[in-house]
């Protein structure tokens, strides 16, 4: 089993992520990760998919979202053709002597620290699953409060629209 990206151009109404979802509910497919946005035009909406399976699991999805009315365009975004992010913020409770030991770590990672109140500090970092979880692997020791993760987004790489 492998993962699968799939990055969805579709119209921007509302209801459609709903449907997109549901279409995996129905077929028993779990989705990894989703996240959505409008792009440049605001009628319509950039989706992007993570599922894990085999070709058959992959195959099927495609066609079936495809078959959707809202669904413009589909690709398949390959690790060898395509830039991946995600986003990740955490809240770490800190003390005068913990709070240079995490900036340090952030610094590392080229996290930005986004808020700092007497007792806690807020982390920003950008970067593919494997930073994401190195940084927070680093941050074991400390008592982390919060954590929220956006999940997978990414474009294909090259010059051509709508590649």
């Amino acid at each position: 089993m492998r993962q699968m990206v799939l990055s969805l151009l579709v119209n921007n109404e509302a209801g459609v992520t709903s449907r997109i979802s549901g279409l995996f509910t129905r077929r028993g497919y779990n989705i990894d990760s989703i996240t959505a946005g409008v792009t440049g035009d605001k009628n319509i909406s950039r989706i992007t998919v993570v599922v894990e399976g085999d070709e058959n699991v992959h195959e099927q999805v495609i066609k079936q979202l495809s078959k959707l009315e809202d669904v413009i365009d589909i690709k398949e975004l390959k690790r060898e053709d395509s830039v991946c992010r995600e986003l990740i913020l955490v809240r770490v409770a800190v003390n005068e002597i913990q709070r240079p030991e995490i900036v340090s770590v952030a610094d590392i990672f080229r996290a930005k620290v986004i808020d700092v109140s007497m007792d806690s500090m807020v982390l920003e970092l950008t970067g593919d699953k494997s930073k994401i979880d190195a940084f927070l692997e680093l941050l074991v020791g400390y008592q982390i409060l919060e954590i929220a993760r956006t999940g997978l987004t990414g474009l294909r790489r090259g010059n051509k629209r709508n590649q």
